[in-house]
């Protein structure tokens, strides 16, 4: 094996290693919605509306909205729309009077085939919640290598 195969089959290796690492210390939907319940206030009615800069899915029923830099809300839903997206990144949130976001308003999946009403809205401590799963992957990692 000369040099240039030698680096090739090192890099391709460490890669192989590095993604079979981050696939192992993967948390699953029900760590997630478990760190992000324990991470969020309590049940609001309504929240000031604003065009939301960011989500992110916790799992079939749940989405983390964020509306500004330092306020994103824990959204609880009716049913499993966010499973019928196939991974879009786009989230259609229909606010009833355009000025707040209450459990009388929709969220919805461009191109899936329904809507579901938010049932609860609660406030999202950000920083604790990736906090937490930076921990929670280390601790994945750790178990999976076995020490």
């Amino acid at each position: 094996m000369n040099a240039n195969d030698a680096k090739a089959f090192l890099v391709g290796l460490s890669l192989a290693l590095a993604v079979s690492g981050c696939a192992s210390a993967r948390i699953d939907d029900g760590q997630r919605l478990a760190l992000y319940q324990a991470h969020a206030g309590a049940p609001v009615s309504q929240v000031r509306y604003y065009d939301p800069i960011g989500w992110e899915r916790v799992d079939g029923q749940h989405v983390a909205l964020q509306m500004r830099p330092n306020e994103t809300w824990l959204l609880t839903l009716s049913g499993p729309c966010l499973d019928w997206g196939g991974g879009s990144p786009f989230l259609k949130v229909v606010s009833s009077d355009g000025m707040t976001l209450s459990t009388f308003d929709r969220v919805q999946v461009p191109g899936g085939p329904m809507s579901c009403q938010i049932r609860e809205i609660r406030p999202l401590d950000t920083k604790a919640v990736r906090a937490a799963e930076k921990a929670l992957r280390a601790q994945a990692k750790v178990q999976a290598s076995g020490t």
